[in-house]
């Protein structure tokens, strides 16, 4: 479905960046997921793969009850920095028909990841999710997106 086209309306979007309340709630989520790093590894929190191997571990090791949502939706912000660094996205908040919330914003297009939730909603409804291969999918979508949506140069 095209960006911006919900059950055939369209809906309005409207980007804006992050005000200081709202790099100080992320900010807080991320410490929560880095301090179950050792102290010694806490700088390994700048790693791709290192955030989502911390992510898949928090989340084998059941860290996390599934009625933890503050604490799933941690581990969604830190998958959004993950999504960050891959995919040259920046952290902004949309406001829509469902509220305003932090989100991804592709720079050359209008698309956007709301990562704050991918795992929250998987482990609520019973799921154990694959954060490398939901972390690569999403990455190859993306990538897919930007190709068609992205003017030739």
């Amino acid at each position: 479905m095209p960006d911006g086209f919900r059950k055939g309306m369209m809906v309005e979007k409207k980007f804006s960046d992050l005000d200081s309340e709202d790099a100080a709630h992320l900010d807080r989520q991320r410490t929560w997921v880095r301090d179950h790093f050792v102290e010694e590894a806490c700088s390994k929190y700048d790693d791709v793969e290192e955030k989502l191997r911390l992510i898949s571990t928090i989340l084998q090791e059941k860290w996390v009850d599934p009625t933890e949502t503050w604490k799933l939706q941690s581990l969604g912000v830190a998958l959004g920095d993950a999504f960050a660094q891959r995919l040259n996205m920046e952290w902004m908040v949309i406001e829509d028909e469902y509220g305003r919330d932090p989100t991804l914003k592709d720079p050359d297009t209008n698309m956007n990841l709301n990562p704050l939730t991918m795992i929250s909603k998987r482990v609520e409804r019973g799921e154990a999710p694959d954060v490398f291969q939901m972390f690569n999918d999403v990455c190859r979508r993306v990538e897919e997106l930007r190709k068609r949506w992205t003017p030739q140069k």
